[in-house]
């Protein structure tokens, strides 16, 4: 039984362990989200600006700047992207292995639980059988007494 008990500490410790990750990997797709919005808040920003300076004319070397930027920061908007895909990855597995060992800790309870119940029954039948033993003693000495 006390190998149970250890491993169902360990399984437990397991499962802590899965749901900690868990919470760390929803906390950074959570950061990660909050970066692309702003990214694209900030995106939309800038494009907003530099519409109403166009629409008042500018050198061509403005537009190959505006345009240079809104490249890179469409790149680090689609990078950010990437992150936020790769979170969303990161928190199923994570919820997974949460699954998984919530399910393992739950199987070493349930089997400890079965255990202690049929410990509980094997003494149960044999206090029973030392209680008839008893009896019958008992009845085989008043038996004996009234003969």
């Amino acid at each position: 039984m006390d190998a149970l008990k250890l491993l169902q500490d360990r399984a437990q410790q397991e499962r802590d362990r899965a749901a900690s990750e868990l919470r760390q990997s929803e906390d950074r797709l959570q950061r990660t989200r909050l970066m692309a919005g702003q990214l694209g808040d900030y995106r939309l920003e800038y494009m907003q600006r530099w519409s109403t300076r166009f629409g008042r004319g500018g050198a061509i070397e403005i537009v190959h700047c505006y345009q240079s930027f809104m490249q890179r920061l469409e790149e680090a908007l689609a990078q950010q992207q990437q992150q936020v895909e790769a979170g969303e990855r990161g928190v199923a597995l994570a919820r997974q292995r949460l699954l998984q060992a919530e399910l393992r800790a739950a199987s070493v309870t349930k089997l400890i639980e079965r255990r202690e119940a049929e410990l509980r029954r094997v003494r149960h039948r044999r206090e029973q059988r030392q209680d008839d033993e008893i009896a019958q003693h008992l009845a085989l000495r008043r038996s004996a007494m009234h003969s």
